[in-house]
């Protein structure tokens, strides 16, 4: 039975100004997506040091199923600066476990289970991690009602024209936020006039199913070849925003595994992301006005 929902790519320490929390967009992914009830599943690596022993524990103890193996380089860590108005700035350390992703045969194993994938463009710096990574892909089944998610996720330089090309090409969703829009538009050249045009010509050059387009605090939009859906961001007290895309990606990912219409999906993406950005780090308990 295909019921894994995965993220794959890299776990590691954020190394905020309030102390360290367990991190990396994959392990935010299914961690939420196991709080809709979902079996979240977070593939990566550490090191055989104390950090990757915790981040083992920590991630047991959250429930989440894992395919985390442990190698000779040092679990990753990331110092994160948040300014005034709560938004991060990343210094992500290099040639790090999860850097060197290997491909075994329990994680073929998991990749023919899986219904559902995220990954994003940072574990792709690596060209182990990115074998493993379109290894996990050509292993998957692809059915009528499996995803292949692309959180963009551009970090400092560790991206380029082929990994996003190849990435795209092989998505059913892409997620993209306003400033990582511009850096695709003008590294695709794409002619459209406004954000909207432009999603829709990357909707039509790579075949996609959805493309989400987040703009901070101002709003959201979800494109389809035929439709947008815009909601504006909720205010609340924003603590960090650290993982608050993340979890937009698991939300919006999970209520169209359940059944939920772009529209339903839509709103309870926002929901989570707002409730995340009111809470200091990435991993807070969801309530269940939002879980459902």
């Amino acid at each position: 039975m295909n019921d894994l929902v995965t993220g794959i790519g890299e776990v590691l320490w954020d190394m905020l100004p309030d102390g360290r929390k367990i991190g990396g967009a994959p392990a935010n992914f299914a961690y939420h997506i196991s709080q809709f009830g979902l079996p979240g599943c977070v593939v990566s690596a550490v090191g055989r040091d104390s950090l990757g022993d915790e981040i083992s524990t920590i991630v047991d103890a959250k429930g989440i199923i894992n395919r985390i193996e442990r190698t000779d380089y040092p679990t990753g860590t990331v110092k994160v600066e948040v300014d005034a108005a709560g938004i991060p700035q990343y210094d992500i350390c290099s040639n790090v476990a999860w850097d060197h992703i290997p491909f075994t045969e329990q994680l073929e194993a998991t990749a023919r289970r899986t219904r559902a994938v995220c990954f994003g463009s940072l574990a792709q710096r690596s060209e182990e991690s990115r074998r493993t990574i379109n290894r996990f892909l050509d292993a998957m089944p692809r059915e009528a009602e499996s995803l292949v998610v692309f959180d963009v996720n551009l970090r400092q330089n560790f991206f380029d024209r082929e990994i996003l090309t190849e990435s795209i090409g092989r998505c059913d969703i892409l997620k993209i936020n306003d400033e990582e829009l511009a850096v695709v538009s003008r590294m695709f050249d794409c002619s459209g006039g406004d954000d909207i045009e432009i999603c829709r010509e990357i909707i039509s050059r790579f075949g996609l199913r959805i493309l989400i387009l987040t703009c901070g605090i101002n709003g959201s939009h979800v494109v389809t070849g035929e439709d947008v859906s815009f909601l504006p961001t909720p205010r609340v007290d924003v603590a960090d925003t650290v993982g608050a895309g993340d979890s937009f990606t698991a939300a919006f990912t999970a209520s169209l595994l359940k059944g939920k219409s772009i529209a339903q999906a839509h709103r309870t993406a926002v929901d989570t992301s707002a409730f995340v950005c009111s809470h200091y780090g990435a991993m807070p308990e969801l309530p269940a006005a939002i879980t459902g």
